[in-house]
């Protein structure tokens, strides 16, 4: 893993939540419409359960150590969703656009979606999916990584988070999958 690449992600994390809270504006408001509305709709979910279980199913039927990665993917993607639904159920920060918005709450047993914004799962589940698969597949790594640009930067665009929300998202998905990665490589997974 470059430590420095997620130390990058948790640092921007860090600056722009001190500018969030410092009140700069940094939120849109955009309305998607027609065609736009529709596709980035399909692109929002790469990486969520739908697109890392096709992905895993085209692993393990296209690659000679397929099973193995697959589930690779599998554990890295779903760990990446645990920590973060995790995480958003302890600080509870209210989504873009809500009462109170941009505050963290602090911990909350049950779901309630308006509370749970940092950190996106989506980014964090989208990058996690890129890392391992780009990690696999190197000459489809600028594919990947495109994917999950798309899909992190959807969520800010939609004011579904907040851009700290995204970054760190974005750096839970790189350490966790690259941890995977590491686990794998390392021989001590089966």
């Amino acid at each position: 893993m470059s430590i420095v690449v997620l130390t990058i992600f948790v640092v921007a994390c860090a600056a722009v939540m001190v500018a969030e809270r410092a009140g700069v504006p940094t939120t849109l408001d955009l309305q998607f419409k027609g065609d736009l509305k529709r596709e980035s709709r399909w692109f929002a979910q790469y990486g969520q359960f739908a697109a890392t279980a096709i992905a895993a199913i085209l692993v393990f039927q296209i690659d000679s150590r397929g099973l193995r990665r697959a589930v690779a993917l599998i554990v890295a993607v779903g760990g990446t969703s645990i920590v973060c639904a995790i995480l958003k159920r302890l600080l509870g920060r209210v989504r873009p656009g809500r009462e109170n918005a941009g505050r963290f709450l602090g911990p909350a047993l049950g779901h309630a979606n308006y509370r749970e914004s940092f950190p996106s799962s989506h980014s964090a589940c989208a990058v996690a999916m890129t890392v391992m698969l780009a990690g696999f597949y190197p000459p489809a790594a600028i594919t990947f990584w495109v994917l999950a640009a798309i899909t992190a930067l959807l969520r800010y665009l939609m004011d579904a988070h907040w851009p700290s929300d995204v970054l760190g998202g974005i750096a839970l998905g790189y350490a966790i999958a690259h941890g995977t990665l590491a686990v794998l490589a390392s021989g001590r997974w089966g």
